[in-house]
């Protein structure tokens, strides 16, 4: 399948803290618009969810408890990536593409070279005229509805809805040649 038939697949992660080195994704999700389906794992990442964290995303030590590892679902979030696709996220460049490397890594996860999109890279460079890009500020923008936001599956359907408006009609080809990331593989590099 040739880069302009690449299938679009929105996801995000919650996290125990900012370091990705040093902390765990607790859930990961995404969402297939082609498709039509979803993906939303809570994820025990095998140490205490600070109280600063829970109190962002609302998940705790007792939600996670019986949760599979890291390990397990990223194995199920390679089989729900299957094809030719490429992922998005927001803020991907400066958060989510380094836990999913790390905890790959920690994991024993070799990651397919799945091209990767930053929307707020986008947002940045194609909207400068806004005063903020974060996804809720572009929610308001784009007139998405409100959700459950710093929930990883109610992020990714928002992240849609703001990105598809974003980009028009644009196909993830020319997404990725206007943000010079042709083949941008799963990497920190």
């Amino acid at each position: 399948m040739s880069p302009l038939h690449k299938r679009p697949i929105y996801y995000d992660t919650e996290t125990t803290g900012l370091h990705s080195k040093s902390d765990h994704i607790i859930e990961l999700a995404a969402y297939d618009p082609v498709n039509n389906r979803s993906f939303s794992k809570l994820i025990n990442p095998g140490v205490p969810i600070p109280a600063a964290a829970s109190a962002i995303h609302k998940i705790t030590d007792q939600m996670v408890a019986d949760a599979a590892s890291f390990a397990e679902v990223g194995r199920e979030f390679i089989d729900f990536c299957d094809g030719e696709i490429v992922l998005i996220a927001h803020n991907n460049d400066g958060f989510d593409r380094h836990f999913l490397v790390a905890e790959g890594e920690r994991a024993g996860i070799t990651w397919p070279a799945w091209p990767m999109v930053d929307s707020l890279k986008w947002a940045r460079k194609y909207r400068p005229d806004l005063p903020r890009h974060s996804l809720q500020f572009l929610r308001k923008i784009y007139g998405v509805a409100e959700n459950n936001a710093h929930r990883a599956l109610d992020d990714v359907v928002v992240l849609h809805q703001v990105f598809s408006a974003m980009i028009d009609d644009l196909s993830m080809e020319k997404v990725l040649e206007l943000l010079d990331a042709p083949n941008r593989p799963l990497s920190v590099s």
